[in-house]
């Protein structure tokens, strides 16, 4: 009988399928939580609000790139963003001639009404736990969040992000 490699997990394991029931927890957290903002952004416009609150301001290229869309058709995207009021153009502090995507106030507002959603019903869910369950948890998923390449609070601060 051949064994895995150490570290390499069959996709009928425990941990797999432990895994596996949690990410449908978690995606049901984020369907409730963004349900109301997709009455009036697509996802996928929802996403470009979401990096942006995160990164802040992004040259048009950079954002494109990050959302692994053609410029030219990432263009056409934005400007029906900034038309119903969602982003902003503004000029490069140090380039004019470079053109910077931001959210307005009404993009931040939407971004920031899901994240208080979903912290509000994870709020709750962590609720019913005791304190050394919801270390566990948090241990966890900080692991799970670091192996699938996700940077750590700490980083993202690092960042400036």
């Amino acid at each position: 009988m051949t064994t895995a490699p150490s570290g390499e997990l069959h996709s009928n394991d425990a941990a797999v399928e432990a895994a596996l029931v949690a990410s449908r927890a978690l995606l049901g957290v984020v369907a409730r939580s963004i349900a109301e903002a997709l009455d009036v952004v697509t996802l996928p416009q929802f996403r470009v609000l979401v990096m942006l609150r995160t990164a802040g301001p992004l040259r048009m290229g950079v954002l494109a790139e990050r959302m692994n869309i053609n410029p030219s058709t990432f263009s056409r995207f934005v400007d029906r963003m900034v038309e119903r009021g969602w982003l902003g153009r503004t000029s490069h502090p140090q380039s004019r001639r470079e053109v910077l995507i931001d959210l307005t106030p009404r993009g931040a507002q939407l971004v920031d009404q899901v994240t208080q959603r979903r912290q509000h019903e994870l709020a709750k869910i962590l609720g019913v736990l005791n304190s050394s369950q919801r270390q566990d948890v948090q241990r966890g998923l900080e692991t799970l969040a670091l192996a699938a390449g996700e940077p750590s609070a700490a980083e993202l601060l690092t960042l400036g992000i």
